[in-house]
């Protein structure tokens, strides 16, 4: 039996520009975290030869083509896992619609889980292109790639996405004991509205080239972040995000309406210094930065939304459980 832990994601400035409309024209790049909440995947050998699913539904079935999970049904296909085995998949929040990157993070551990599975090391970079390939072009999902190489790699870290189709990435080296102090200035609040990211990344999707002032604006934001990241003025970071979060309304209609600026703009009088809807945006959850002496403010100014506490994580997708037995076939 393999179990893998698959971290969830934020990202803080760029995205958008790692869609392909943007960076074959030239370079897109984000700068995101990896969080300590979790997309887990168990396999474990059946004594027959049926294929056993448990996610948020079940499905029993007699051979790979008739798998209705399409994300599931590419990384068996991808990977050569065969019949015989059981997979379930565990989620510390709503698997869709959160805005924390939570379907790339469930491909990249499945890939993980299933290459481990059958006795293959494979890097990080690899799971996340193979993930990219998963989600973007076999599934024709609308979304970029920076969320699966967040979940691969794990960390603090900027990526650049290549007009040849590679992708480089670095780590934002911080002493562990300030990665925790600048994440205790974030806050994380449930909307209490999940939404299919797909209608607003095709909107994304489609004015990419109408909007490339807007993502070209948006760009310089991924290198002051990292710098006042670098330079620990972690205020800073909270002012670049309320930048990043106006033009970030630009790009499509439905990114934010009145109930969210509604929300937001409460935050801002309590003392929240900037902040984004996490993901596509229309739902989800709301990231805050907000200075310690202000929190207890923000939580009575947001008292009917739910606050999910958490920490950036270091670690990428991992095999947190492996045990071999003598195998049933």
């Amino acid at each position: 039996m393999v179990i893998t832990q698959t971290p969830l994601r934020l990202s803080f400035a760029g995205g958008g520009s790692d869609l392909a409309d943007y960076y074959l024209h030239g370079d897109g790049q984000v700068i995101s975290t990896a969080i300590d909440k979790y997309i887990f995947v168990i396999i474990k050998e059946r004594f027959d030869n049926k294929i056993v699913l448990n996610y948020s539904r079940n499905e029993t079935v007699e051979d790979i083509t008739e798998i209705k999970h399409e994300l599931i049904r590419s990384a068996m296909e991808m990977t050569g896992l065969g019949r015989g085995v059981e997979i379930s998949t565990l989620a510390d929040i709503p698997s869709e619609g959160s805005g924390l990157g939570s379907s790339s993070s469930l491909v990249v551990g499945l890939l993980n889980a299933m290459y481990s599975y059958i006795g293959e090391q494979v890097t990080a970079e690899r799971l996340a292109r193979e993930a990219c390939e998963i989600e973007i072009n076999r599934c024709g999902r609308p979304i970029g790639k920076q969320d699966q190489y967040i979940a691969a790699f794990g960390g603090l870290r900027r990526f650049v996405f290549h007009a040849n189709d590679t992708v480089s990435e670095r780590r934002v080296e911080l002493p562990a004991q300030s990665l925790r102090l600048f994440g205790s200035y974030l806050m994380l609040f449930f909307t209490n509205r999940t939404r299919k990211s797909a209608e607003i990344l095709t909107e994304q999707k489609s004015q990419t080239t109408s909007k490339r002032d807007v993502l070209e604006a948006m760009m310089p934001l991924v290198d002051q972040i990292e710098n006042a990241l670098a330079a620990q003025e972690f205020e800073e970071v909270g002012r670049l995000l309320h930048v990043g979060w106006e033009l970030k309304k630009r790009m499509a209609a439905k990114i934010s309406d009145g109930e969210i600026d509604h929300m937001y703009e409460r935050a801002l009088r309590a003392g929240a210094l900037g902040g984004k809807i996490a993901g596509a945006g229309g739902g989800g959850f709301l990231l805050l930065y907000v200075p310690p002496s202000h929190q207890e403010a923000v939580r009575h100014a947001l008292g009917e939304l739910y606050e999910l506490p958490f920490m950036p994580e270091r670690d990428g997708s991992k095999i947190i459980f492996n045990i071999k037995r003598y195998p049933f076939k």
